[in-house]
């Protein structure tokens, strides 16, 4: 019998890439890039969509 996939619930605006590292274009001394961590404002960096009733109890 062939497997089937789970369906998931993705964020719809961040496609389940929550968490992004950004490059500023400037280095620290030791030549490593500065970067910034920016998250998903619509999942809060879980990448996932919560149920309905979740969503309401914060707004």
């Amino acid at each position: 019998m062939p497997q089937h996939a789970q369906n998931t619930r993705v964020c719809r605006d961040c496609d389940g890439f929550a968490t992004v590292a950004i490059t500023t274009g400037t280095r620290h001394r030791d030549g490593s890039r500065a970067t910034l961590r920016v998250t998903c404002p619509s999942c809060n960096g879980t990448g996932d969509t919560a149920p309905a009733a979740l969503t309401q109890i914060g707004r």
